[in-house]
This record gives structure tokens, sequence and C-alpha cells, in this order.
């Protein structure tokens, strides 16, 4: 049984950094390619990065510059450092593993607010 949870949302002011963490349960982790999608209220979800197996990396160009993704393959764990958070980086962030099928976490609430 593959699980995704995510976790390290919160409020935070405009221009603050929080990091998110997706710990993946299951022996999918090394083979899967992962990535961050988020979606804000009203809105459809949207693609936020990626990161291969192999550890290669894009980005949305509304984060790029000021998000980092990584991974660790030794904890089963992925990582989005998000920094220089505007207003409308607003929105509930998701984690998703692809191998031959996908596997969604729960989901972690960010709100930017002064």
């Amino acid at each position: 049984q593959v699980q995704l949870v995510e976790s390290g949302g919160g409020l935070v002011q405009p221009g603050g950094s929080l990091r998110l963490t997706c710990a993946v349960s299951g022996t999918i982790f090394r083979l899967a390619a992962m990535n961050w999608y988020r979606q804000a209220p009203g809105k459809q979800r949207e693609l936020v990065a990626t990161i291969t197996s192999g550890g290669s990396t894009s980005y949305a160009g509304s984060v790029k510059g000021r998000f980092t993704i990584s991974r660790d393959n030794a904890k089963n764990t992925m990582y989005l450092q998000m920094n220089s958070l505007k207003p409308e980086d607003t929105a509930t962030y998701y984690c998703r593993a692809f191998t031959v099928r996908e596997f969604w976490g729960q989901g972690t609430q960010v709100i930017v607010s002064s």
C-alpha cells in the first residue's frame, strides 16, 4: 500500500519561507517521478515542480527561482523549499508520485498573508 503524507504548511507573511515535506510509504519512491501541485480556491490544480527518479528538476514559471524541489531516497521523502512567498502562492499543496500509476497525498495548506 502506497501512502503520501504532506506536512509543513501554515500561515506565513509575504516574503517569508516554508518547507513542505512529502513522506512516501511503500517501495516505489526510488523509481517514482515526483511532483508538487497546488490548488487555490476556485482555481484548477496546477503543476508547481517536478523531480525525476534521476534527480532532474523543472518548475512552473511562476515559482522558478523561488522554490526548490528535492528528494532524499534514503528517507523516502520529497521536499519543496519555498522562499520569497507571495499572496498568490496561497493554496493547498499536494504531492504526487508516478510510476506505472499515480498516487496522491491529501494536501497541506499554505496561506501567505500579512
